[in-house]
């Protein structure tokens, strides 16, 4: 899943990532899982894509089996198959993730060594531990602050690499500091100034559509939330999510997410009749 996942998001501005994130957001809860073609050329259009790279796209994505079509006459309805639900769900669980609880001072412990024969399935498992929340302690060795057995176990099953990687979990027992494992492991300096950035750019923009959202058209709130949502998916991939006790004070990810959250909720009024009532 990891090599479909990285390949819809390896150019953040693609089609393919747009069409995703409109099925994810849109299609999914508000139009019963599907579209028709010229409804999604619409709502492409909307974001400042042509009907060409449309149309283009959607059949390399069903040629990915990302996507199925059904005919009605001479109209098509897209719908995602089951591979392309997984990666919208797989994007969806750490984009909502709730912040973790207060660290309980257990650290999880990743330990690999792979031949260089199998350094695709190493290049693939470091990526997935990122994805996880892990920082990179020394090489070969990577840690979290949340427990993250289940899925680092489903992952190495499916890699078929047991032999080659060891889990560990327990306090730490060092001579670094929690404080010393995470400034190692994370720039968080950086993530920080991402969401202040973050902050800076949609603070005021949401707080004037919000002191008079009944004027703003639906498709303006429908491109608004679009690009709120796409403007804060990179934080999920680069937050390891670590427990309040472990990050510098007033950390700014908690109002980025809160404000992220409460925009969504607030341009979602009146997306139902919006959707339903497409032009195409």
């Amino acid at each position: 899943m990891t090599n479909e996942l990285d390949a819809v998001t390896r150019s953040a501005n693609s089609t393919p990532f747009f069409i995703f994130n409109l099925f994810a957001d849109y299609i999914l809860p508000y139009r019963e899982g599907w579209a028709w073609t010229q409804d999604l050329i619409y709502l492409l259009g909307l974001l400042g894509l042509s009907e060409r790279a449309a149309r283009t796209t959607l059949a390399r994505m069903k040629t990915r089996g990302w996507f199925e079509t059904v005919k009605d006459g001479r109209r098509s309805r897209y719908m995602l198959t089951d591979l392309g639900r997984a990666i919208v769900a797989e994007g969806d669980k750490r984009i909502f993730e709730e912040p973790a609880p207060s660290c309980d001072g257990q650290w999880q412990l990743v330990v690999y060594s792979l031949p260089e024969e199998l350094r695709v399935l190493r290049n693939e498992l470091r990526k997935k531990l990122v994805w996880f929340g892990f920082g990179n302690l020394a090489p070969g060795a990577w840690v979290a602050a949340q427990d993250r057995r289940p899925e680092v176990e489903e992952l190495v099953s499916r890699l078929e690499i047991a032999p080659y990687v060891s889990l560990f979990a327990g306090p730490r027992i060092g001579l670094m500091s929690d404080a010393e494992i995470v400034a190692r492991c994370w720039d968080l300096p950086a993530l920080a100034a991402g969401y202040d950035v973050f902050l800076a750019r949609w603070q005021p923009r949401l707080a004037t559509l919000a002191a008079d959202l009944e004027a703003v058209p639906l498709a303006e709130r429908f491109q608004q939330r679009f690009w709120l949502t796409f403007a804060f998916q990179p934080f999920p991939r680069q937050d390891p999510n670590l427990p309040m006790d472990l990050l510098p004070p007033d950390w700014p990810g908690f109002a980025a997410r809160a404000l992220f959250l409460h925009y969504r909720e607030l341009l979602s009024a009146g997306l139902p009749e919006f959707l339903a009532e497409l032009p195409a």
